[in-house]
């Protein structure tokens, strides 16, 4: 399997908070209510960011930011 190139300017700030807060455990609804926003916009902002990485689910965006050292 490729692992697609992508710079790190391809997360923004707020992606890698998300990130870190799903690497720690936290689910969509604990995130959301960290992040004081609807878990409906968390899924919506890890399928997007899972869709421009190249990968097919949360845990695979969490890997290849920590592969990364993003996270």
């Amino acid at each position: 399997m490729t692992v697609p190139t992508v710079r790190r300017q391809a997360l923004d700030d707020q992606e890698l908070i998300l990130l870190r807060l799903l690497a720690d455990g936290l689910s969509a609804d604990a995130v959301a209510r960290r992040l004081g926003t609807s878990e409906r916009t968390v899924r919506r902002r890890v399928r997007a960011i899972c869709d421009r990485l190249g990968v097919p689910a949360p845990i695979s965006a969490v890997v290849w930011a920590v592969r990364r050292g993003l996270l």
